[in-house]
């Protein structure tokens, strides 16, 4: 089976974020808008058959998860990642972050410590601080290459009686780092040994590039499990971010109460009536649609790669292991994080996320969104290169 991913479609008359806040965030519409995580790339036929069958039906009230859609996941689970969950281990969650607040509410109080690791997804740093908890920032250590690794020494000297929660992304967002068995072992070690509960973000886990293999958190040990919230969905992998549906996997049974007590006195609900339908299709028939997915992102970080090899003096970029995030380095243009953004805007007509968003770690970088068709890709790649070749007459 052979799937579409050159078409352009228009989404500058929906109300799609990216190009909704044009103007807002850049000053100008006339932006290729690269920045926030969702694909300008079709979602699969299977997800949108599926959410017209269930529109066609005349009432939308409310409706209850069926327990096939969690099954469907249950089973692409256990065959992608080898990760086994029971099905009374689950809650639906209309996003990531709203599973994030729910776990810093069930397992910590104002005042304690949560740990994250910078750069990171903005709305990790967000929901601490709003919440009334401490950041206990252990940042991401930066190797000669320019990759990321855990700084586990950091980690160890800065961990007291008040730290908690982990807020763990994997893979990462915006590094694109896609965590090592080996890695997560060591970072689990000091988790158990110092009962520190881990919410683990794997949203972007079936976005990854082989011979890179994604290891649920999870599925380390018994031990791990058991203080471990784990965050996965469709929304990502299959475009469908605007259906509002992810599940959130506790195994541990007292854990499991906690996060309940916590989500009730939010009151979830269970989701809209067109998510439902488009979730069970997304699980059980979308993986011959994301395998080609897979191939056709590569294809987008290998332009990506091209073009920062014949700018090498003035950006770098190493190629992502997991997400569709490209994570470019700019530092050697010599730019404030303000002139950075003007430059992509002006010069290459280009919205993305500034690196200062995610941290101060950030700084000096560019996140962009490379989930598009190839002719936007080459067009995003034409309007940098051009920029680039240009910026000695900036």
């Amino acid at each position: 089976m052979s799937f579409d991913f050159q078409s352009v479609t228009d989404r500058s008359k929906s109300r799609a974020e990216k190009y909704t806040l044009r103007q807002t965030l850049f000053g100008t519409e006339d932006v290729l808008p690269m920045w926030v995580a969702d694909m300008d790339i079709e979602t699969p036929s299977c997800v949108v058959e599926a959410v017209k069958r269930r529109a066609s039906h005349p009432i939308y009230g409310y409706e209850e998860v069926p327990d096939s859609a969690y099954e469907a996941q249950i089973a692409w689970m256990k065959k992608r990642h080898g990760f086994e969950i029971q099905r009374d281990w689950m809650f639906y969650s209309h996003s990531v972050v709203a599973t994030i607040n729910t776990a810093i509410h069930a397992f910590t109080e104002p005042g304690d410590k949560v740990i994250v690791q910078t750069p990171i997804y903005p709305p990790f740093l967000k929901n601490v601080t709003r919440n009334g908890r401490e950041i206990l920032r252990n940042p991401l250590r930066k190797t000669a290459k320019g990759d990321y690794r855990f700084d586990f020494d950091d980690l160890r000297s800065k961990i007291d009686e008040k730290t908690k929660l982990l807020l763990l992304c994997s893979p990462h967002n915006p590094v694109g780092r896609v965590w090592r068995r080996e890695e997560l072992q060591e970072l689990a070690e000091i988790c158990v040994e110092h009962n520190i509960k881990v919410m683990a973000d794997e949203i972007h886990s079936d976005l990854v590039y082989a011979p890179n293999v994604h290891t649920p958190f999870a599925s380390l040990s018994d031990e791990v499990a058991n203080l471990t919230i784990t965050a996965i969905g469709p929304g990502k992998t299959f475009n469908t971010a605007g259906l509002a549906i992810s599940t959130v996997v506790v195994e541990n049974e007292t854990m499991r109460q906690d996060f309940d007590d916590a989500y009730e006195r939010i009151h979830f609900a269970q989701g809209n009536v067109f998510a439902h339908a488009g979730f069970e299709a997304a699980y059980r028939e979308g993986e011959a649609w994301l395998d080609e997915l897979l191939i056709h992102l590569q294809r987008n970080i290998q332009k990506l790669t091209a073009l920062a090899a014949r700018h090498s003096d003035k950006i770098r970029f190493i190629a992502p292991e997991g997400t569709y995030l490209a994570w470019i380095d700019c530092s050697q243009l010599g730019l404030s994080s303000s002139e950075l953004k003007r430059f992509f805007v002006e010069d290459a007509a280009l919205g993305l996320s500034p690196g200062v968003s995610f941290g101060k770690e950030g700084k000096g970088y560019m996140r962009l969104n490379f989930a598009v068709p190839g002719p936007i890709m080459d067009d995003a790649i034409a309007h940098l290169d051009m920029a680039l070749g240009d910026f000695d007459e900036y």
